[in-house]
C-alpha cells in the first residue's frame, strides 16, 4: 500500500483528498503546517506528498527545499505562471490549481507513483549485475548462484564484477587488471589465474556449472 502525505491547512480539503485517497487504497498520514510537515518527515517516508503552499508556519516553498527523493505535487490556488515554474524548476513534479477535479488529480497521482516506482526499478538494477543464475549486488556486495550465496574475497569480487560488466566479450589480463587496480592493488597478472580458478570453483560448487572460461592467449570471459 503506498502512502499519500497530504499537507495541507484547510480541513475540509484535507478531509476531501483523505476520503478520495482512502477510497483508492492509499494509506494517508496529513499535516496542517510546515512545521508540522517537517515534523511528520522526519518520523514518516510517504511515497508522495500533496503540498498547499500557504501554510502557517513554513510556507510550502520553504518546504520543498527540505524535501529530497519524494515526488511533491503542488496544490494551490496561485495561478500565476512563474508560480508553477519556480515550483516546477525548484522540485515539484506536477502543479495543480484549486479547485481542481478529483478524478484529475487521481490520475496524476497515480502516474507519479508509477513513475517513481519505475526509478526505483532502474536504481536497483543498476546497481545489480545478472549472468544466467549469478547475481551479484553492487551495493551490497553479495553473490549468489541459484539464490545461494558465494562468498568472495574483495579481490574475486572485484575481478567477477569486471566479466559480468561484459560477459559477451573476452576481458584481457591486463584490462581486468587495470580496472581492479585502484580497490586491489595487490592482484598481479600471475595471481590473477589463481583469484580466476577460485572463483570458477566457488561458483560451480552452488550448481555444478562452470561460468567462466579462458580463451588462450587473451583472457577470460563468462561462459553460457
Amino acid at each position: 500500500m503506498y502512502t499519500i502525505a497530504v499537507i495541507d491547512d484547510d480541513i475540509f480539503i484535507g478531509d476531501m483528498l483523505e476520503k478520495a485517497l482512502s477510497k483508492e487504497r492509499y494509506q494517508v498520514i496529513r499535516a496542517y503546517s510546515g512545521t508540522e510537515a517537517l515534523l511528520l518527515l522526519e518520523r514518516r517516508r510517504p511515497d508522495l506528498i500533496l503540498l498547499d503552499l500557504m501554510l502557517p508556519g513554513l510556507s510550502g516553498e520553504q518546504v520543498i527545499e527540505k524535501i529530497s527523493d519524494i515526488p511533491v505535487i503542488v496544490v494551490s490556488a496561485r495561478t500565476s505562471v512563474d508560480d508553477k515554474v519556480t515550483l516546477l524548476t525548484g522540485g515539484a513534479v506536477d502543479y495543480v490549481t484549486k479547485p481542481f477535479d478529483i478524478r484529475e488529480l487521481m490520475a496524476r497521482i497515480s502516474a507519479q507513483i508509477r513513475a517513481a516506482e519505475n526509478q526505483r526499478e532502474k536504481s536497483r538494477e543498476a546497481k545489480m549485475l545478472i549472468f544466467e543464475e549469478i547475481r551479484m549486488d553492487l551495493e551490497t556486495r553479495e553473490v549468489s548462484v541459484e539464490g545461494k550465496p558465494v562468498h568472495l574475497t574483495p579481490t574475486e569480487f572485484a575481478v567477477l564484477k569486471q566479466l559480468m560488466r561484459n560477459p559477451e566479450q573476452v576481458a584481457t589480463k591486463s584490462r581486468i587488471l587495470d580496472a581492479i587496480s585502484m580497490d586491489t592493488p595487490d592482484c598481479t597478472e600471475g595471481s590473477l589465474k589463481i583469484h580466476i580458478s577460485n572463483i570458477r570453483k566457488k561458483l560451480k560448487k552452488q550448481d555444478g556449472q562452470d561460468h567462466i572460461e579462458a580463451v588462450w592467449g587473451i583472457g577470460f570471459k563468462m561462459k553460457r
